[in-house]
């Protein structure tokens, strides 16, 4: 359900990207990412790495950054990886952009669980906005994408903007999230009804005392005969 990318042109993408280089501060970072693996097994470093890159990019460009090909080159470099082996892995997994966003990435979950629950109301209030799947808003504050299960089947349905996850979605509290995103505000991550992460709606059914503390429940047990 991914939908396709847009690739820039390569020549403006090497004319601004082809100097990449890590910030002092991302530089010693790569150093201690690197140090995490056995000698002659740094390039499995290279997952960390181009996240590491991508948050550089959106750091520089106000977004949420991406991939360009002399970045991906970059890394190879780093990690002494062919470029063809950093691309497959960047191109795998959704995490990781290989066009220009927007600020705020909107992953929306299609899969079966989040579409039964009310995805398409989700989409539709990202319709009403001006966004198309695939596609930045003109004044680059949106990238909409329909993506595979992100994991939060239970709380369906979700979406994921940049690092966060905004669950059990109404057409309506769509809405208020990307209005207050739009207005610089800050919404309510995760759950968007009255639930704490994926307990039942209302609170927990079972073991309550857990809510406020780490409860021990050893004394109320029965001895074994």
């Amino acid at each position: 359900m991914a939908d396709a990318i847009q690739l820039p042109d390569e020549a403006e993408t090497r004319a601004r990207w082809g100097g990449f280089a890590w910030t002092a501060e991302n530089a010693a970072q790569v150093k201690t990412i690197i140090a995490r693996y056995p000698t002659g097994r740094q390039q499995s470093a290279v997952m960390p790495l181009l996240d590491l890159a991508q948050r550089q990019v959106g750091a520089e460009t106000n977004t949420q950054g991406w991939l360009p090909v002399p970045v991906l080159e970059y890394i190879g470099r780093e990690l002494d990886m062919p470029y063809i082996r950093v691309l497959e892995v960047a191109s795998f997994y959704t995490m990781y952009n290989l066009a220009p966003v927007g600020r705020f990435h909107v992953q929306v979950c299609g899969t079966t669980p989040c579409m039964l629950r009310g995805s398409d109301g989700v989409l539709d209030a990202c319709a009403k906005k001006g966004m198309k799947k695939g596609h930045t808003t003109a004044d680059g504050l949106f990238t909409l994408t329909e993506v595979e299960c992100l994991g939060a089947c239970a709380n369906a349905p979700m979406v994921q903007i940049n690092d966060d996850n905004f669950e059990d979605l109404t057409f309506d509290s769509m809405t208020s999230i990307l209005d207050t995103l739009a207005s610089g505000g800050t919404p309510k991550i995760g759950p968007q009804i009255e639930r704490k992460t994926s307990c039942p709606e209302g609170g927990p059914t079972t073991l309550k005392e857990m809510v406020s503390e780490n409860h021990d429940y050893r004394g109320g047990w029965n001895a074994p005969a």
